[in-house]
């Protein structure tokens, strides 16, 4: 279980954020100024990585757009993930912490399968222990079997308003599983193929709304 810590972060996430978002080919703009407006977390068996998927808003008025910004917050540098560094943070309690863009971290694919089979619960953004229940799963459907082995991330390629992260198991073929990265709200999973996770964020006024976080993809895993 992941313990949220009531402490201070040097720099913080969204001040690394500010700085990384622009380098994105899904962000519009030259600047970022994001503003945290929702997510949820999910636990690593091993206790190891944090696991986040956060909501930030960028932009005022009608040019807000909200994104979302799946994060892992590790005690040692992840091998061979230099490209998805978000930066690095002195954490108040646990030390130096290295912040990855989490879709392409086999840990945050692990989970999020397990999540979209039914093995994993989502839990509060900042709270110890507490289950998220407006998070909402639509699950994926497999043999008992393929739904209870470990994923393995195969690849994550980033697209225009996502991102495709490839899993796959021992029992069964690859999935993909699309994180969105551009929220938009009301949407819903598609009829008939509702396989997916939506969840709740905050509008500037702050009205909650909520949408499609991930969704997973039939014919694109091999």
């Amino acid at each position: 279980m992941a313990v949220i810590h009531e402490t201070t972060m040097q720099p913080t996430k969204l001040e690394l954020l500010a700085e990384w978002l622009p380098t994105r080919a899904w962000h519009t703009g030259t600047e970022a100024r994001p503003a945290r407006v929702g997510g949820f977390r999910l636990d690593d068996p091993a206790g190891e990585v944090g696991i986040e998927f956060m909501a930030v808003t960028d932009g005022e008025g009608d040019g807000a757009t909200t994104y979302l910004v799946p994060l892992t917050y590790r005690g040692e540098p992840l091998d061979g993930a230099e490209h998805a560094l978000v930066g690095t943070s002195e954490h108040g309690v646990l030390g130096k912490r290295w912040i990855y863009d989490g879709a392409h971290d086999p840990v945050l694919a692990a989970q999020l399968y397990a999540l979209l089979t039914g093995r994993a619960q989502a839990q509060a953004q900042s709270q110890t222990g507490v289950p998220d229940l407006t998070v909402s799963v639509s699950p994926v459907t497999v043999d008992g079997t393929a739904g209870a082995a470990e994923a393995e991330l195969v690849r994550a390629t980033d697209g225009p308003d996502h991102t495709d992260v490839v899993v796959r198991t021992a029992d069964a073929p690859p999935l993909t599983l699309r994180v969105r990265r551009v929220l938009d709200a009301g949407t819903d999973l598609a009829p008939g193929d509702g396989r997916g996770v939506t969840a709740e964020w905050r509008l500037p006024d702050g009205t909650a709304v909520r949408g499609v976080f991930a969704v997973a993809v039939t014919g694109l895993g091999s």
